[in-house]
């Protein structure tokens, strides 16, 4: 039996939203850190915490066949959600589909607007007044999935993409950790 309590977290780089998870885990256990680049620097930041990782590079490897084989992983850790931070992989429609409605990812813009990449440019690029982030289910559709929650953040009049990045990161950290929490305790 999957205990929604029970947390997964794929990466694929420096894991900044997983270490935000993790320290800030309250009312969810992060049971698992998992990657699909096994030199990612989370994962080895995951196991210096003592947490446990699994990592499997996924070039070369058909996308579903990695896929079953990342659920097979999460099943033995009798994982019950699952959060994308910052994995930077489309997952398959089966996997999607074999774990529908308990995958959460956090992107950064004010969803529905900038679905995708480069979102800070685009916010900047459109003359918005704010950006931020949001955190929503992952369905097949890219970045279209409920919205659980958001957070803004204005953009002065002289932002970088580099500086917005930044101060929406920041965002992300606070968000992520509530969001999660609420949602494997409804």
């Amino acid at each position: 039996m999957r205990d929604p309590k029970r947390v997964g977290i794929l990466i694929s780089g420096r894991g900044s939203n997983m270490r935000a998870l993790v320290d800030k885990a309250n009312g969810y256990e992060v049971a698992l850190v998992a990657s699909n680049k096994p030199d990612a620097a989370g994962i080895q930041w995951a196991q210096t915490r003592g947490l446990r990782t699994w990592a499997k590079d996924s070039k070369g490897i058909g996308k579903e066949q990695f896929d079953r084989e990342l659920s097979d992983v999460l099943d033995e850790h009798r994982i019950g959600t699952i959060a994308l931070a910052g994995f930077m992989r489309i997952l398959s429609p089966w996997f999607v589909n074999h774990w529908s409605g308990r995958i959460l990812n956090i992107h950064p813009s004010l969803l529905p607007k900038y679905r995708g990449l480069d979102t800070h440019n685009r916010a900047i690029e459109a003359g918005d007044a704010v950006s931020g982030c949001s955190v929503h289910i992952v369905t097949e559709e890219l970045d279209a999935g409920e919205v659980l929650g958001q957070s803004e953040v204005a953009i002065g009049p002289n932002e970088t993409p580099a500086s917005l990045e930044a101060r929406v990161l920041a965002a992300e950290h606070e968000l992520y950790p509530r969001i999660l929490r609420e949602f494997v305790q409804r």
